[in-house]
């Protein structure tokens, strides 16, 4: 709901929903009889992968496809590879899709339980692929010491509610995941955001808590590590350039389960959001197909129904149902094609709402101009396009029907792309010019 101010000096303000005092336990899907890992690098020649098409697997077994550290899977269930192909993900990202089909009983691995102790090394060698997608990488920089690890149980989209059923009803899982974090990272300054209402009955959980605000779209990351920290992030510093980590209470919660069950956790929670709006929760093996939990809602997609996941704000569109739940999957939300929001190219007016709108206070009517030119380096130049926090609410408000978010969205992906292009081209003439 949003909230004006009766003049229209100051920024309107849209409230998250509170999770539903009457939530049920999410509604668990079956077992898939095909799962697909969507493993963060290139396939390129798949014939030398690590893996290879036709191998038997355990469910809970690494899948590794190169040496690298992240080039892995957990297999979610027994069965073969069927296949390992190139996959491609949003904003032009590749993945490698390795599909297991189920054959015969599940049957589990026990690599995991073997070296079940709460190091850096385990972390980083198995635990990257639990629901709620923790991530180790941080800690393995010298350079960069990190000394506050932060704890989300705040939801980063509207209608969602995953990370809220976790603090709610996981809170035991999270506060041995948080003991397990310490022991991996050393690091003991550890605090987890919350929202207002979610601050009672904690007792001693080994963190401190700090509570958001209720109003979206305080519960994005970056908004979370500015109050923490107290201060402003500039627009050329990361999470780890401050010396923060960040998890969402997912994460957390898999890692406490983890140690304790001595087994990798592989169901994820998702928050449903069908076509009228309901929202219930969903409990599925990462690699499931979408179009199993719509099997199991007895939903049919109509011709140009919407697929999107994540929520309203900053989810994104897929092509197909058969696109598989993975670890950051916080939620499903399904459009009915006449509810879909239409885009145009009128021009912008002018008005304003999406620069008073904008957290990051970004001169949004200005920026647009050079989004719609492709003149992306001077809208980051001249207009700190870096700056975004891409929470989508100038493309909620904007009267002209632009679709902004998405112009900022590729904008800074063509960016990524030519600095890597241009990192690339360099270490090339320095190979040349060391062969001369």
């Amino acid at each position: 709901m949003i909230k004006r101010s009766f003049f229209g000096f100051t920024t309107p303000r849209i409230q998250y929903l509170p999770i539903p005092g009457n939530v049920t336990a999410p509604a668990v899907s079956k077992q898939p009889e095909n799962a697909t890992l969507l493993v963060p690098c290139p396939a390129g020649d798949v014939d030398n992968q690590l893996a290879k098409k036709g191998d038997r697997v355990k469910t809970g077994q690494k899948i590794s496809l190169a040496a690298a550290p992240g080039a892995y899977g957990i297999a979610s269930l027994s069965g073969t590879l069927s296949s390992i192909d190139r996959f491609p993900g949003e904003a032009g990202q590749e993945y490698t899709a390795v599909t297991i089909t189920a054959t015969g009983e599940e049957a589990l691995d026990d690599a995991f339980s073997s070296k079940c102790e709460p190091t850096l090394e385990t972390a980083t060698a198995f635990l990257g692929c639990l629901p709620g997608a923790p991530s180790f990488e941080a800690f393995t920089d010298p350079e960069k010491p990190i000394h506050t690890i932060i704890v989300s149980g705040m939801d980063a989209d509207l209608l969602v509610m995953s990370a809220q059923y976790t603090l709610s009803f996981r809170l035991e899982e999270i506060k041995a995941g948080i003991a397990n974090l310490k022991a991996i990272t050393g690091v003991e300054n550890i605090v987890l955001a919350t929202a207002p209402d979610a601050l009672h009955g904690f007792g001693e959980i080994g963190a401190s808590v700090v509570a958001m605000e209720a109003a979206y779209p305080a519960g994005l990351p970056r908004l979370i590590v500015q109050k923490v920290l107290g201060e402003e992030i500039p627009n050329d510093k990361g999470f780890q350039d401050l010396g923060v980590s960040f998890f969402t209470a997912e994460a957390v919660a898999s890692i406490g389960r983890a140690f304790a069950d001595k087994q990798l956790p592989l169901e994820k929670i998702i928050t449903f959001i069908d076509k009228e709006g309901n929202r219930s929760l969903v409990s599925a093996r990462i690699g499931t197909p979408i179009a199993d939990i719509f099997k199991q809602h007895d939903i049919r997609l109509k011709e140009k129904d919407r697929i999107i996941l994540g929520g309203p704000m900053t989810g994104h569109s897929i092509f197909s149902a058969q696109y598989p739940v993975q670890p950051n999957t916080d939620a499903i939300l399904l459009q009915d094609r006449e509810d879909v929001s239409l885009t145009s190219d009128y021009p912008c007016i002018n008005c304003g709402d999406c620069v008073r709108m904008c957290p990051a206070r970004i001169q949004i009517n200005l920026l647009v101009r050079f989004l719609e030119a492709g003149l992306y380096e001077e809208a980051a130049e001249a207009y700190d396009l870096d700056a975004c926090l891409e929470c989508g609410l100038c493309s909620y408000v904007c009267v002209s029907k632009i679709p902004i978010f998405q112009y900022i969205k590729l904008a800074k992906h063509e960016l990524e792309r030519m600095a890597m292009e241009e990192v690339a081209a360099e270490e090339t003439a320095i190979e040349e010019t060391t062969d001369e």
